[in-house]
């Protein structure tokens, strides 16, 4: 993601995106350093200045890592008001089903994401869908799912591992 993603988006004057986006990089770098209260604020602070989609996303997920995880999920529905189109929060919001034990709420969530139209990192939720379908033992839908996320990434490490581990397991 860079400023361009701002730009574009919304209504508004560009002075205020790029106050946003300055906001948005410093809430980010404060995320990353784990100083997690000082990034909401930041978060909140880009969003109060022009709202996008990325930084309802990112306030989920440094919720998220705060163990908030309602919290988080609000953002990213949040998030989807702000731009449809974007795929994370559709990810993100299955990922947070999964860590509170809801597998089969979070299968729809990850096809969302799938399907997005505006998404960096199609990838994932095609390993996390795997993860749901080997949660609940549907083997072939698993592999299938890990298979798509390499076809996708063919360097993505955790896809590439949890499809070993689930063939080896199987064999």
């Amino acid at each position: 993601m860079d400023i361009q993603d701002f730009l574009i988006q919304g209504e508004g004057r560009e002075e205020d995106k790029r106050q946003a986006w300055d906001l948005f990089q410093q809430a980010y770098e404060q995320q990353m350093k784990r100083e997690l209260e000082e990034a909401v604020n930041l978060y909140k602070k880009s969003l109060a200045t022009h709202p996008t989609a990325e930084a309802y996303t990112f306030l989920g997920w440094t919720y998220s890592w705060m163990g908030r995880i309602d919290e988080a999920i609000e953002e990213c529905h949040k998030a989807i008001e702000q731009d449809p189109d974007f795929g994370n929060p559709y990810n993100d919001i299955g990922a947070y089903l999964i860590e509170k034990g809801e597998f089969e709420e979070a299968i729809p969530w990850f096809q969302k994401a799938i399907h997005a139209k505006r998404y960096e990192s199609p990838a994932y939720p095609h390993l996390n869908l795997g993860r749901v379908y080997e949660r609940k033992g549907n083997w072939t839908e698993a592999i299938d799912s890990y298979k798509k996320a390499l076809a996708l990434d063919p360097n993505y490490g955790l896809a590439r591992k949890a499809l070993g581990r689930l063939v080896s397991s199987l064999n």
